[in-house]
C-alpha cells in the first residue's frame, strides 16, 4: 500500500501500472471473500482506497495538464 506522496512520485506510466495489479488484487480478494476464503477482510477497504488515490492523482494530473484522460485498460 502506498501514501500519496508516493503515487505522486510515480510517473504516467508507473500509475497506469499500479492501477491494473491494483484491480486484479481487488479481483481475487472478492473471489476469496465470495468463497469465504478471505484472511484479512481490511484488505479489500485498503485496495479500494489505493484504486481512488490513484485516480485522485491521475485526475490532478489531467486537469492540471489539460489533457485527455489517461488511458485505462478494462480488465
Amino acid at each position: 500500500m502506498s501514501t500519496a506522496t508516493e503515487v505522486r512520485e510515480m510517473n504516467d506510466e508507473q500509475l497506469v501500472f499500479a492501477m491494473n495489479e491494483a484491480k486484479q488484487e481487488l479481483f481475487r480478494l472478492r473471489f476469496q471473500a465470495s468463497t469465504e476464503k478471505l484472511d484479512a477482510p481490511s484488505n479489500l477497504r485498503k485496495l479500494r482506497r489505493e484504486i481512488a488515490r490513484i485516480r485522485t492523482i491521475q485526475r490532478e494530473r489531467e486537469i492540471a495538464g489539460g489533457k485527455t484522460p489517461v488511458a485505462e485498460s478494462k480488465s
